[in-house]
């Protein structure tokens, strides 16, 4: 990635945290305890959750230290669910519009990752706490294909194991907004935020995609719900 890229890339990040940090502002209380699309969270729980997007080693023995009862958990889901319970008790709403804002500007992100991993957060969670609230968070196609390529590059990676699987090797995923499509066979096609999301195993996105292929999804889907 070139500085130009690198640049733009950290820019539409700290766009989508603005714009993030804005929506949730307006929220009521109820919003605020609203679920989210990630299973078993409320809004409060992605919004907090955003706030630990730039932690050093040092913050997360930190932490830890101060919880040494989350090492107990029994899995890198369990653990992050944990995790961001802890940090949504003990933020206000206040303290975690915040602490999003705090984070532009900053070009650190959480070790072990790199700023695409960053970006795709954003980007996600940010549709995690609108789209159940049923409020418009626009994302940038061209910051979509990027997260998009990246999700669909480390599908079978570690990196993966955060997200609900879904069976998306039989097809074809074909942004209609940009320029993007990977993989071969039936067509699953949209907008390359609906794919992103798709990827990131957010069922909710198969509303806004069309094709053979996500005919045959939708119905993989429902006949194993």
């Amino acid at each position: 990635m070139t500085t130009i890229e690198t640049d733009a890339l950290w820019a539409g990040i700290d766009d989508q945290r603005a714009r993030t940090a804005a929506l949730l502002e307006g929220l009521t209380p109820e919003q605020w305890e609203h679920p989210s699309l990630c299973d078993g969270w409320t809004v409060r729980h992605v919004a907090a959750h955003l706030t630990g997007q730039q932690q050093r080693v040092r913050d997360a023995l930190r932490f830890i230290s101060r919880h040494p009862r989350i090492l107990r958990s029994r899995s890198l889901n369990a653990f992050i669910h944990d995790a961001v319970v802890l940090q949504a008790q003990a933020l206000s709403t206040e303290q975690i519009v915040a602490e999003i804002r705090n984070g532009i500007g900053s070009r650190r992100h959480n070790p072990g990752l790199t700023p695409l991993e960053t970006l795709t957060d954003i980007l996600v969670h940010s549709q995690d706490i609108a789209i159940p609230l049923d409020l418009d968070l626009p994302m940038r196609p061209s910051l979509s294909a990027l997260a998009a390529t990246r999700r669909w590059d480390t599908r079978n990676t570690w990196l993966a194991t955060v997200n609900h699987q879904l069976p998306l090797d039989p097809y074809q995923l074909r942004a209609t907004d940009t320029d993007w499509s990977r993989g071969h066979g039936p067509d699953i096609t949209g907008p390359i935020g609906a794919i992103l999301l798709l990827l990131t195993g957010r069922t909710a996105a198969l509303d806004h995609l069309a094709g053979q292929g996500a005919d045959a999804l939708r119905n993989t889907v429902t006949r194993s719900a």
